[in-house]
């Protein structure tokens, strides 16, 4: 599925790279640790950048956390979007991600701005 939205980028003319981002909280021991995680595509064209986490499916609450909080840490005010295997419109969550399903990505030359 990454290749598929690796591909269809690249057809829509956008620059892309693969994000790190790094994240500070305090352990038990009260320790500061760094954990670091990865955001699958930053796609770049002229003044838009879009985030983008590619997932499989979001089927339970571990996961939904795992593919969201590289996106959470970014602070910035670029779009923020998981594209999932299911058949979804996009819906955009309390903090400003959107979810969408692989599907509406494709077929909607837009998709990225809905």
């Amino acid at each position: 599925m990454e290749n598929i939205i690796y591909n269809e980028l690249l057809a829509r003319g956008f620059n892309i790279d693969v994000g790190v981002v790094e994240i500070y909280s305090k352990n038990d021991q009260d320790k500061t640790e760094r954990i670091i995680t990865e955001v699958d595509f930053i796609a770049n064209l002229g003044n838009k950048k879009y985030y983008i986490q590619s997932s499989y499916n979001l089927n339970n609450n571990e996961k939904v956390v795992q593919e969201s909080r590289p996106l959470y840490n970014i602070d910035d005010s670029f779009k923020k979007i998981i594209i999932v295997k299911d058949d979804i419109k996009p819906r955009r969550d309390d903090y400003g991600i959107t979810t969408m399903g692989i599907y509406y990505f494709l077929l909607n030359e837009d998709s990225l701005d809905a």
